[in-house]
């Protein structure tokens, strides 16, 4: 009787190899991996997992000396570095090629409307793990007014504007949130403040945002995280937030197209006011979108609002 039942159970683990051997050889070379519980769990992983620049990875690393420097301060030395510095002050830079690293941004009491850090009329700045964060919080006062800079892992709160984005701006690594939103603004003409995370103006081109997180759900009744009448304009990789829309591409500054628009392969919170993550007025284009997601999902987004 024994060995009946050995012959029953050698002939059904044979029977089992073989029909795992018939799968093998049906299922198409590389396959099998989307078949099995392999392919959810990585695709889950990628959406939970998808890291952006935080409190850990911007600003001033901890245990940096910093030097106070107290009142209003123009850099006019071309190649200058200027590192690990807190300015109560106003900055501006006129030179080409000066460096900051590891410094913050406090300014000072003001009634001009004006930013902590100002190289509009500058060259080839660089910023590196800073911080930009007002001393003196007022509807006046705005992050950086930037042309040709290029600004890396810096952190900006409590600014009205993070940045105001001119010719050959690129913001990358970097934090923008919980921007101060205020009841009267005079440069609104006495209505609320109109709040962006990153704001790139009409007859200005080459503003590139890449790998950030601009994060205006943290902000009261803010207009966009991205805010743009700029060509060429390159949002790429980072997550974005808040706002009426999150981002707003809008020609009629200029009236006329705008050229050379690509909104690519950036995750989207859903805390927009109008459940809108883009918005292009009716001269606006895309020319590249792929790889927008909703950052909870990994779903792709709906097509933008078009409206002027």
């Amino acid at each position: 009787m024994a060995k009946t039942w050995w012959y029953v159970i050698a002939a059904v683990a044979a029977l089992a190899l073989v029909v795992a051997a018939a799968q093998v050889l049906g299922a198409p070379a590389g396959r099998q991996a989307a078949t099995s519980t392999i392919a959810p769990q990585v695709a889950e992983e990628t959406f939970t997992t998808h890291t952006f620049p935080n409190a850990d990875t911007t600003g001033v690393p901890p245990g940096t000396p910093l030097t106070e420097v107290v009142g209003d301060q123009t850099f006019a030395e071309d190649g200058e570095v200027v590192e690990g510095r807190v300015f109560y002050g106003f900055v501006v830079v006129t030179a080409r090629n000066v460096t900051f690293r590891k410094c913050v941004f406090r300014g000072g009491p003001t009634q001009d409307v004006r930013p902590l850090l100002d190289t509009e009329h500058a060259r080839g700045t660089v910023v590196e793990d800073s911080e930009f964060h007002p001393t003196h919080p007022s509807p006046s006062i705005d992050g950086i007014w930037a042309a040709h800079t290029r600004i890396y892992r810096s952190e900006f709160r409590g600014t009205v504007d993070g940045v105001k984005a001119h010719t050959g701006t690129l913001v990358q690594d970097s934090w923008i949130h919980d921007l101060s939103w205020f009841a009267s603004d005079p440069d609104q003409g006495g209505e609320p403040t109109h709040n962006d995370g990153v704001q790139a103006f009409a007859e200005q081109s080459g503003v590139t945002l890449r790998h950030n997180t601009i994060d205006l759900s943290t902000t009261r009744d803010p207009n966009a995280a991205v805010q743009s009448s700029a060509d060429e304009l390159r949002v790429e990789g980072n997550y974005l937030d808040g706002g009426a829309c999150v981002v707003n591409i809008d020609h009629t500054p200029l009236g006329r197209p705008l050229t050379g628009q690509r909104v690519t392969g950036n995750r989207f919170g859903r805390n927009s006011a109008h459940d809108c993550p883009i918005l292009l007025s009716t001269q606006s284009q895309l020319q590249a979108t792929e790889g927008n997601v909703w950052h909870d999902t990994g779903d792709p987004l709906p097509a933008p609002e078009q409206h002027d």
